[in-house]
């Protein structure tokens, strides 16, 4: 933890990423993310083999439940004649609300440019299609006669039997297929790129195989990402009206019946706010055990905790303010047999139900209030649990008192579940974390690309950017380098180069002077000479652009640097008046050779640094020019600096 007490910068209005929480703590590499990501999948830990085990456990319960119930038939469960929904049909919407979080996560947070969903979006992904193939099976095997389940499509038969399409029932079939195919199709194009890198690191030939073919030939190239991106952004465009879809058509199922409790304009949006109230629950008590079996406290850190539980926070309030809608609109309507389910909900047989329900859907999130339980770990966790307690509540609250009380006393009932009932909640529990935990062991629970793209090294416009280093030693030499940058830099870096310009321009003088005796004597030898110095007469304005536009300023404030001015020059006067008639006249390549260029050189580079210096340039460049003219070379100046540069 002593990462996520990392001490955070003032916040500056000027550059948004200063003063943020990082959302990947410890400045790791990008090979050290893929690391961690890859680490569960190449070496799992002792953790996941008892939670895979124990799910396997409950898996088996559920298969056993299901099987006595294909056996006897729905009579093992707890349903008599009012209440003909019992906890099937609960069941069912509890974990199609599971679902919506990640749909919410991974489309409309990712419309939304909210950087911080890309810990977690991945897991919250696999939730959705897990939580929706567990509510898809209890329709399924309420039916009674399952393997007559093909009455219900629309298929040409003798019968003449057609569904009825003015059912929510069958609107049900079309808007759950419809989620589940979208959201399948996103989670799996997100997974691509991390496939291709999985497939990269497999060392058996198995995994090479079964990775690249589901990796589809990505390379990393330009191309495969443009497409990746564009596709990426179309399912998220098609992905976000079905969080809203989806669960108001499963609220039909309720709101269209004429049935006191159940028919109210107020469910659609109800609905809604419950599925993304259950499902960040969910995806809570999945990642904070996970974060910490897995080492990946970093990756998902508690700001990432503490966002998922505002967005609790706040469905829980809406939640909580349609239970008194609830109540007002009974009040309001003036119907008696309205009012009277209402209050049955929170003073009759089933009283329990509904105060835990108000409980844990009410009070319980009321307490992220306070910063230390929405940035603790622990108490995210018991609350999460909460939530999914009280959601399945709500939603057997719904289903029960509507029905256990209908029109005639004569036909009231108590629902009570029996042992088949509890199994096969328990086993959609199973179900469920087996899957997951499946998926957390052969792919990536993060997004690898994504979670890369969201830190400081790949935002070239922050200071971390160049390998992660402190920018504050970087820059100024950089800058010293360059020349350019004296102005910016502190004071004690102009007066390192100082002696280095005044150790190097003697000898640049000396070299100079012995090259013009050598040059008298052979014109051979000259040439060698001179390509010498020039390189030297080439670093002395590089390394001193700075200071030589100093000295053109002070001889005319004061005569104290006098030293300098002839340091400027000597070498700048004097090369031209023993090499260039001697080399030039007589010799066609005279112009080709360095010994002129030296001057003109050194001239061009320093008005180069004079003009970044806002100096204006015939200071320098016409007394370095004219010695050129007077000699015998025809081109100019500015000739020749067009050839130089």
């Amino acid at each position: 933890m002593a990462a996520s007490k990392l001490q955070i910068a003032e916040r500056d209005p000027l550059d948004p990423l200063v003063g943020r929480y990082p959302l990947v703590e410890g400045d790791p590499s990008f090979a050290e993310v893929t690391d961690a990501v890859a680490r569960p999948i190449e070496q799992p830990p002792k953790a996941w083999w008892i939670f895979f085990l124990l799910s396997l456990a409950l898996l088996g319960i559920f298969g056993l439940s299901v099987g006595y119930l294909f056996w006897e038939g729905t009579g093992v469960w707890g349903l008599n004649i009012p209440v003909g929904w019992g906890w099937a049909i609960v069941n069912f919407v509890f974990w199609v609300g599971i679902g919506h979080a990640g749909t919410l996560i991974s489309a409309i947070l990712f419309l939304f440019r909210q950087k911080w969903r890309t810990s977690i979006n991945r897991a919250a992904e696999a939730m959705t299609i897990f939580a929706v193939i567990c509510a898809l099976s209890f329709p399924t095997i309420h039916v009674g006669r399952v393997w007559l389940i093909y009455w219900p499509l629309p298929l040409p038969n003798q019968m003449g039997v057609w569904p009825n399409f003015r059912s929510p029932l069958l609107w049900d079939v079309f808007a759950v297929s419809t989620y589940f195919t979208v959201s399948l199709l996103f989670w799996y194009v997100g997974l691509i790129p991390d496939i291709a890198t999985m497939r990269d690191r497999a060392k058996s030939r198995v995994a090479k195989l079964a990775y690249g073919a589901f990796a589809l030939g990505w390379r990393g190239s330009h191309r495969h990402w443009v497409n990746y991106e564009s596709a990426y952004l179309l399912l998220a465009a098609m992905a976000t009206p079905l969080v809203l879809s989806v669960h108001s058509i499963v609220s039909f199922d309720f709101a269209v019946s004429q049935l006191p409790g159940w028919h109210t304009t107020i469910f659609p949006p109800y609905f809604v706010a419950g599925a993304i109230f259950s499902g960040f629950g969910m995806v809570l008590t999945l990642m904070i055990p996970l974060r910490k079996w897995f080492a990946l406290e970093h990756i998902i850190t508690t700001k990432h905790l503490e966002n998922m539980a505002k967005i609790i926070l706040l469905t829980g309030s809406l939640v909580g303010y349609a239970y008194a809608m609830e109540f007002f609109i009974a009040w309001y309507s003036g119907n008696p047999y309205e009012a009277f389910v209402f209050v049955n909900r929170a003073f009759g047989d089933y009283a329990w139900a509904y105060w835990i329900m108000v409980s844990c859907n009410v009070i319980t999130p009321q307490f992220i209030w306070f910063k230390k339980i929405r940035r603790s770990a622990t108490a995210l966790f018991i609350l999460s649990i909460f939530v999914n307690i009280g959601m399945w509540f709500e939603r057997f609250v719904i289903v029960a008192t509507s029905l256990h009380h209908d029109f005639l006393p004569s036909s009231w009932d108590y629902f009570s579940p029996t042992i088949w009932d509890w199994g096969t909640l328990v086993g959609s529990f199973g179900l469920f974390f087996t899957l997951f935990a499946l998926f957390v062991r052969y792919l990536p629970m993060i997004a690898i690309s994504e979670i890369k793209g969201v830190m400081a090294k790949a935002d070239p416009h922050h200071p971390s950017y160049h390998g992660g280093e402190a920018q504050p030693a970087q820059g100024p030499q950089l800058e010293a380098v360059e020349g350019g940058g004296a102005a910016s830099t502190e004071p004690s870096e102009p007066t390192e180069a100082k002696p280095e310009v005044k150790e190097s321009e003697p000898s640049a003088g000396e070299d100079e002077a012995k090259e013009a005796k050598a040059s008298a004597e052979q014109e051979g030898g000259s040439e060698a000479a001179q390509a010498e110095a020039v390189p030297e007469t080439r670093d002395e304005p590089a390394s001193s652009g700075a200071d030589e536009g100093k000295t053109e300023e002070q001889p005319e404030a004061a005569a104290a640097p006098k030293v300098e001015a002839p340091k400027v020059e000597a070498p700048k006067v004097e090369a031209p008046k023993v090499e260039a008639p001697k080399v030039e006249a007589p010799q066609v390549e005279a112009p080709k050779t360095e010994a002129p260029k030296a001057p003109t050189t050194r001239g061009w580079t320093a008005f180069m640094d004079a003009s970044e210096m806002g100096i204006e340039p015939p200071k320098v460049s016409p007394k370095a020019a004219e010695p050129e003219t007077e000699s015998s070379s025809s081109e100019t100046p500015d000739e020749e600096g067009d050839k130089d540069a």
